[in-house]
């Protein structure tokens, strides 16, 4: 019950930072049908949720040296295999899969922590 629940909620957490970068970058596109963008968000849970483990374990070292920031790659790979994918976003440069990375990881970020402290079990 508990994955459901945290999958649920990565969708909307990636719905409001996909219309955040929507908003700040320009050459960031993605389809503003509400269909297509719950669908792509899913998508972008589901990745996050199998693949992102299996980055962070081939990118470990590059991520201790970097002192985290090798994360930022991480999502950025992320980004760009949905990209990839799903034909509703569309990324124009890696300057754009950059800014678009750091808002998504941002927002995502800032979410999650407000839900945690929201829900925290004392």
């Amino acid at each position: 019950m508990y994955l459901i629940a945290l999958f649920i909620f990565s969708i909307f957490s990636n719905v409001v930072a996909f219309l955040a970068a929507l908003y700040f970058i320009p050459s960031f596109t993605i389809s503003t049908d509400f269909a297509d963008l719950i669908i792509t968000a899913g998508v972008f849970a589901l990745l996050n949720m199998s693949v992102r483990p299996i980055l962070k374990l081939i990118l470990g070292p590059i991520i201790f040296l970097t002192l985290g920031l090798g994360i930022i790659l991480v999502n950025a790979i992320i980004l760009y295999i949905l990209d990839i994918l799903d034909s509703s976003i569309t990324i124009q440069d890696t300057t754009t899969l950059v800014y678009a990375t750091l808002i998504i990881s941002a927002v995502n970020l800032i979410t999650h922590l407000a839900a945690k402290s929201l829900f925290r079990s004392d």
